[in-house]
């Protein structure tokens, strides 16, 4: 059993990432419905929410059936942290996870995410000010190192979970690939072997077989697997992956009348959280590409899907794609 805190999981758990404009409310659902262990919702800026902006606001949402449930936060100035601490409690999730990963430029060059991996003092400063101003877990999700002169990511480990995190999810790469190259998942190993960590080590980056995720398990020894971009448009992964687990064996296709139920549901929910049509449309337009990802010739249904400002008429393609593909 792997334990966040006193949240208890499954062995070896499978994580949604926490993903910008992609890991929303609907889309967590599905993910959380389709095995999903623990889901984290998009990141949120600790100076957004301080300043109340709708967007950094909405993204508090949380559906009792997504739990367990972490959101994130990013910043790097500790009173705004602190503050944002206070907000987030109000929403009642079951985990505060901190973002030491993202290597966006416009979140780099404010120090916050990636950025703070040039200040490790401040990385675990902020940790410890945040453990000792909730009850709420404090995990954190970070890369290897800023570039691959400066890979700390074994004593980063230990000084985080020194200072009171619960669990700490590793992306293999630095910040100066981005998400170029391939994930390197040895040095996650290397801190789940260290024989002070005690915490669960959770790897992310290029999960994105049932394969993978069993060398991740078995190969590296990690406890668990955070998944990102595979779930795009996929939220089968999470199923899957745990049905190759214990069976060996790969789960069949998933069928076309299956990927249309499962956008339709998607874009409803999208329509009924946004509370806006057009806008729920937008949001779920980069999830097209992968709900219907191989099927031949195709190319005129998606245009449709990812041009059209009408709900009806995005359902009316789905139907189109259902006849003639099914």
């Amino acid at each position: 059993m792997v334990k966040i805190g006193d949240i208890k999981l499954n062995d070896f758990p499978l994580l949604l990432a926490p993903m910008e404009d992609v890991s929303d409310p609907p889309f967590r659902a599905l993910c959380k419905e389709q095995g999903a262990d623990v889901v984290y919702t998009e990141f949120i800026s600790s100076e957004g929410l301080i300043r109340d902006a709708a967007k950094s606001v909405k993204k508090l949402d949380i559906y009792e059936k997504e739990r367990p449930v972490g959101i994130q936060i990013f910043g790097a100035n500790l009173e705004s942290m602190l503050r944002t601490v206070e907000i987030v409690e109000k929403s009642n999730p079951d985990i505060i996870d901190i973002n030491f990963g993202c290597p966006v430029k416009k979140v780099v060059s404010k120090g916050a995410g990636a950025g703070i991996l040039k200040d490790i003092d401040l990385m675990v400063s902020l940790t410890d000010a945040m453990v000792k101003h909730t009850n709420l877990p404090i995990t954190v999700k970070t890369r290897l190192g800023w570039d691959h002169d400066s890979i700390k990511i074994i004593e980063v480990a230990e000084r985080l979970q020194d200072v009171g995190c619960k669990a700490i999810s590793i992306h293999g790469r630095t910040r100066a690939q981005m998400y170029k190259g391939e994930a390197d998942w040895a040095p996650i190993a290397e801190v789940k072997n260290n024989s002070r960590m005690h915490i669960p080590v959770f790897g992310n980056g290029d999960v994105n077989t049932p394969e993978r995720a069993v060398e991740m398990r078995d190969k590296y020894g990690l406890d668990g697997a955070m998944i990102g971009r595979a779930s795009i448009g996929n939220p089968w992964f999470f199923k899957q992956v745990k049905h190759f687990f214990e069976t060996g064996k790969h789960l069949p296709e998933v069928t076309i009348a299956e990927r249309v139920e499962m956008a339709k549901r998607h874009l409803q929910l999208e329509i009924d959280w946004k509370e806006s049509e057009i806008v729920g449309v937008m949001e779920t337009r980069r999830h097209y590409t992968n709900y219907f990802k191989g099927i031949p010739h195709f190319k005129d249904y998606r245009l449709k899907m990812v041009t059209s400002d009408s709900a009806q008429d995005v359902f009316n393609v789905f139907d189109e794609v259902l006849q003639k593909f099914a």
